[in-house]
């Protein structure tokens, strides 16, 4: 068997992250369209991930955000984005880099990406406690992990009911077992 030298599973998912950041993109210029919106699930600890200290310690491997009715600030850059979203009607700055995303799914269209993330035990004064402009949005939440079965989020929250579920582009799937 030839080994990968090129390392497509990386390109892979590069490319797909590239979907995220130009969704992403469109969302900060113009809005969200339609139905629209997002669950996207980070590992707080991967590299140059930056959020405060209440939530690495409330959510100390990952999170869910939701970006659908209250969220702000929404930049997207190259490798990354930022937005402030509410917790518990406690303003937070969250920072992502698209490396550290490990799923994105918006339940109005089925489209789901799941990813291989790298964590890192780095947080220290990459964290940020900058107060925001109070809004009321939705809380985190977990997705479950790549072949677990999977629950639907329905409009309520993201805890809903057994649904169908959507086609998920795992590349575990594509992936030889050496």
């Amino acid at each position: 068997m030839t080994e990968d030298m090129i390392r497509y599973d990386i390109l892979v998912q590069n490319a797909l992250r590239g979907v995220i950041r130009k969704v992403l993109t469109e969302v900060a210029k113009t809005g969200l369209p339609g139905n629209h919106h997002f669950f996207i699930t980070f590992v707080t600890g991967a590299p140059g991930v930056k959020v405060s200290n209440r939530m690495r310690e409330q959510y100390p491997e990952q999170m869910t955000i939701v970006l659908q009715h209250q969220f702000w600030d929404l930049d997207v850059t190259e490798n990354a984005f930022s937005v402030g979203l509410s917790f518990s009607d406690v303003p937070e700055k969250l920072y992502v880099p698209y490396s550290a995303i490990r799923g994105f799914y918006d339940p109005s269209v089925n489209f789901e990406l799941e990813f291989d993330v790298e964590n890192a035990d780095a947080a220290g004064d990459e964290n940020t406690d900058q107060p925001l402009e109070p809004a009321a949005g939705k809380g985190p939440a977990t997705l479950p992990a790549a072949g677990a079965p999977r629950k639907k989020p329905d409009e309520d929250g993201p805890d809903g009911g057994e649904g169908g579920g959507a086609d998920v582009v795992s590349l575990d799937s594509f992936r030889k077992n050496k």
